[in-house]
């Protein structure tokens, strides 16, 4: 089959490549249509996006130019570091990344193409054959930003000079795919989650719904009864604590049953967890707060910069012109009455019993509470304060704070 610039015009390509960003036609057909490779088709969809009117398929042919001895060995010794990340069994990295080889290199001056690394890739058995994979039918279900939440943890070591494992919890928009709060935690616990979440929802607002696994922070499953015991308790009988804040700030929670059904979450995460980590491994890095700055990049670039495999956007563009549009279902976020701060909303809850002495019990605690009739209930808030090093206690009888106090920290052997 000829050349497609002999058998188009660049207006009748033009006009092909809108129907496909406008879902009218789908890739094989179009690439059937053009007589053209999958690798010729992104090449021309990459030039029609970025400049839709100046778009041509007119090429002048150039000969390839040779690569320096310099830049030879920076491939080579780049593609040899990638094997070590990949074979290195502590990493969560299985695979080569030639992409963000490539980027890498370009930040030290250095412009080559990906065809070019895999080349040298094979050449020196940096290189595993691709997997197999199910065909792209994924689909936005929603219609509105908003209106579903994917929210999820993950730990893993994310640097191998850290020593240790961290926890990325990321919340993703699913109608925009927008990545609405990354951050590092130091361990995976209720106020982690807590805190990402109030920090959402202080940027953005009240979303419909948040989509979540059945991780114990999350929902309270209780197994199956045996011949030994007998539970009273099911699941969702009972609400955890991060469950009794969202009731109380009116959003609804919906569970995921397996894996899969998280796909939304988890492929962003495997597309930061590949570029973190090898940044990490590349820098050397190895505090919380280097590695957070790195996060920082790589969430810019996925929101700003990638157009997005499903959507056909990229995340903010889709994100704000939804916003300016008035199709998003966030709410504007107040505190409910009876409370008057953040702190009574954004919480860990604990109810305890006035006793005859009119104080209460707390973690080996003991809390002198006035104004509050012996043997009667109160609501007991805990705010942790990691920078501080206190535990702030707010408690609450009959929709008023009857008392407020702070302890150290460190005296609370809790796992929050």
């Amino acid at each position: 089959m000829g050349q497609v610039h002999k058998r188009f015009s660049n207006e009748q390509v033009r006009v092909l490549f809108q129907s496909y960003c406008q879902r009218k036609i789908t890739r094989n057909d179009l690439q059937e249509l053009l007589g053209i490779e999958k690798t010729r088709f992104f090449a021309l969809l990459k030039s029609y996006r970025q400049n839709p009117q100046a778009f041509s398929i007119v090429y002048r042919r150039q000969s390839p130019r040779r690569l320096s001895a310099r830049v030879e060995a920076q491939i080579q010794s780049a593609l040899l570091r990638e094997r070590q990340i990949i074979e290195n069994p502590d990493l969560p990295i299985s695979d080569y990344n030639y992409t963000a080889l490539r980027d890498r290199l370009i930040k030290k001056g250095i412009e080559v193409s990906v065809t070019t690394i895999v080349d040298r890739a094979k050449k020196l058995g940096c290189h595993k054959p691709r997997r197999k994979r199910k065909p792209h039918d994924r689909e936005v279900l929603t219609a509105s930003i908003g209106a579903l939440v994917q929210h999820d943890g993950s730990p893993h070591l994310w640097s191998p000079f850290a020593g240790e494992k961290w926890t990325l919890i990321t919340s993703i928009d699913d109608y925009s795919r927008k990545i609405l709060f990354a951050d590092f935690f130091p361990k995976e616990t209720t106020w982690a989650h807590i805190q990402a979440t109030e920090r959402l929802i202080q940027t953005y607002g009240l979303p419909l719904r948040y989509y979540v696994d059945s991780l114990r922070v999350f929902r309270f499953v209780q197994g199956r009864d045996s011949f030994w015991r007998k539970h009273i308790l099911q699941t969702d009988d009972t609400d955890t604590q991060w469950r009794k804040m969202m009731r109380l700030l009116g959003v609804d929670v919906a569970f995921a049953l397996s894996p899969q059904a998280k796909g939304k979450v988890e492929r962003p995460y495997r597309w930061l967890q590949d570029r973190i980590v090898r940044t990490c491994v590349y820098e050397r890095l190895s505090t919380l707060e280097e590695v957070r700055s790195v996060l920082k990049e790589e969430v810019h670039r996925y929101n700003a910069h990638q157009v997005h495999s499903t959507t056909g956007e990229i995340p903010n563009i889709r994100f704000t012109k939804a916003r300016q549009t008035g199709n998003s279902l966030f709410r504007k976020f107040t505190i409910p009455k009876p409370y008057s701060s953040a702190h009574d909303v954004f919480c860990l809850r604990e109810s305890r019993t006035v006793n005859g002495y009119r104080r209460i019990s707390l973690f080996n605690h003991s809390i002198e509470v006035p104004n509050v009739p012996l043997f009667h209930d109160v609501d007991v808030h805990l705010v942790p304060n990691t920078s501080t090093k206190l535990m702030n206690i707010r408690i609450w009888w009959k929709d008023k704070m009857v008392h407020t106090v702070s302890l150290p920290l460190q005296s609370f052997r809790v796992h929050f």
